[in-house]
């Protein structure tokens, strides 16, 4: 009884201990998942800090910022021009009467101030034309600022794409002179015992040192592209998950993707509003030639002003105007002229912006379908190449095919599954380069952020401000970032 109960016990003791052992592996890997998860970036993460990293489109908003107050600076027309003005000094003065012989001498000390206001009335709608120009130029600005953030978003997806490109094609050199040391070592093992030549065993050798020469030029391929990343992105990248197309922002069509590209590619939208502005500037220029209407008033307060007078003071309002008859000899009517011209050259830039867009876009599908047409001749590469290496290897061992072959076998699967990580790469760019050309690269659309830059309040904040000096708000931000909608 004694023996039996102890083989149970040492049963149940083994039992315990196992079941210890099983949970402690147990969440030991679930630590190392969870630490490799934790360092895991995908491509919206990638694109999430590059977006709050850039100092490119930090430098952009600034810009469309600073184009922000050519709206209040062309309000101020709307508003009075206020001055005061203040004066001292000491006079002496000596008056002499010949009828009577004398002379009076006068020491004063005149002082005193004066206030100067003219309120514009009528200007000839310049003001009115200024502000509505200065509104679509600043527009147009917001579309330089969208271009900039596609441009810094797309090169974000490129340097992405470009990594895990060549850290796939290390995995393959590595693996590859894996193979060819194995074979090397075969091959002076058969050398050994008769059963190859010396040449067998140095074109081995070659075919090794070659293999070690593009592991060093991938893995220094890797670097350089590493070190764009962070030049990108703001840091340098960690455990990167290869990324798939964007299939869900790619129109369903080639047509679908101009239709939608030529209204709202940054580049034509940004042409329609500088024609806006080129239009309004021909008749805020044309205002010129109309009568103007102000209103002036001035208050003056003198102290001491001359012998005998203590104080003196005025103040009158005037209402004022002025007809142009031949301003400024003609040169109105030069520039009047000039900004037709410069109106229709702006008709023109629509038609060249739709048709750069059209061309973009059309490059841009092309290069995609031909990519995703090349990924299927690439996979079916690598399979034949698959089969006919171990077809080789097999007919070599009877002797039917030489070492080189089976060499030449290997390199050229190599080659197949590198063309296929490139071309991987490839087609990831390439969709987001359609995105891009019809216009649609942004964090909001691809839900890369969940706060976006807004140019909104700044602008709102400054087109009417009357008085300030600073840019920068209580809390210290120069910026305004709202919540993204989700998409």
């Amino acid at each position: 009884m004694a023996r039996t109960k102890s083989k149970v016990s040492s049963r149940n003791g083994a039992t315990s201990v196992g079941r210890y052992a099983s949970r402690t592996f147990l969440a030991l890997a679930v630590g190392v998942a969870m630490t490799a998860t934790a360092h895991a970036e995908t491509l919206l993460d990638a694109l999430t800090a590059t977006y709050q990293y850039s100092p490119t489109l930090d430098s952009a908003r600034a810009t469309q910022r600073a184009r922000d107050e050519d709206i209040a600076r062309a309000n101020a027309g709307y508003r009075p021009d206020i001055n005061a003005s203040a004066n001292v000094g000491r006079e002496k003065s000596t008056t002499i009467s010949p009828l009577i012989g004398q002379s009076n001498r006068a020491i004063t000390s005149p002082r005193g101030y004066a206030l100067d206001l003219v309120q514009p009335l009528f200007t000839g709608f310049q003001v009115t034309n200024a502000v509505n120009a200065a509104e679509a130029n600043d527009r147009a600005g917001r579309e330089t600022l969208r271009q900039t953030e596609q441009q810094v978003l797309l090169d974000a997806v490129t340097a992405f794409g470009d990594v895990t490109r060549d850290q796939a094609i290390v995995k393959l050199n590595e693996n590859n002179l894996k193979f060819l040391d194995a074979e090397l070592k075969a091959q002076r093992d058969r050398f050994s015992v008769g059963e190859v030549t010396r040449t067998d065993v140095a074109q081995s050798e070659a075919r090794r040192a070659l293999g070690q020469s593009d592991l060093d030029q991938a893995k220094a391929n890797l670097k350089s592209s590493r070190a764009i990343f962070e030049q990108v992105v703001g840091h340098p990248p960690t455990g990167l998950i290869e990324a798939n197309p964007n299939t869900k922002l790619v129109p369903r069509s080639l047509e679908d993707a101009i239709a939608i590209g030529v209204k709202e590619n940054p580049q034509v939208v940004q042409a329609l509003y500088l024609e806006q502005a080129q239009r309004f500037t021909v008749d805020q220029i044309r205002g010129a030639l109309l009568p103007q209407a102000q209103l002036e008033a001035n208050y003056t307060d003198q102290f001491d002003p001359s012998d005998g007078i203590d104080e003196a003071t005025s103040a009158s309002i005037v209402g004022r105007v002025t007809v142009p008859i031949y301003p400024a000899g003609g040169e109105v009517y030069a520039r009047v002229r000039q900004a037709k011209h410069n109106h229709i050259a702006a008709l023109q830039q629509i038609e060249v912006a739709r048709a750069a867009s059209q061309s973009q876009v059309v490059q841009a599908w092309a290069q995609l379908q031909g990519f995703k047409a090349q990924q299927e001749s690439d996979k079916a590469s690598i399979v034949a190449n698959t089969t006919a290496l171990n077809g080789v290897r097999e007919e070599e061992r009877v002797g039917q095919r030489t070492v080189l072959d089976v060499l030449n076998a290997q390199q050229e699967l190599l080659q197949s599954q590198v063309n296929l990580e490139t071309t991987k790469r490839n087609i990831l760019v390439a969709s987001y380069t359609v995105v891009s050309a019809i216009g649609r690269l942004s964090v909001s659309e691809v839900g890369a952020a969940t706060a976006v830059y807004n140019p909104d309040v700044h602008y709102l904040e400054v087109r009417n401000k009357w008085f300030g000096l600073d840019i920068t708000h209580d809390d210290g931000r120069r910026e305004h970032m709202e919540v993204a909608p989700i998409k």
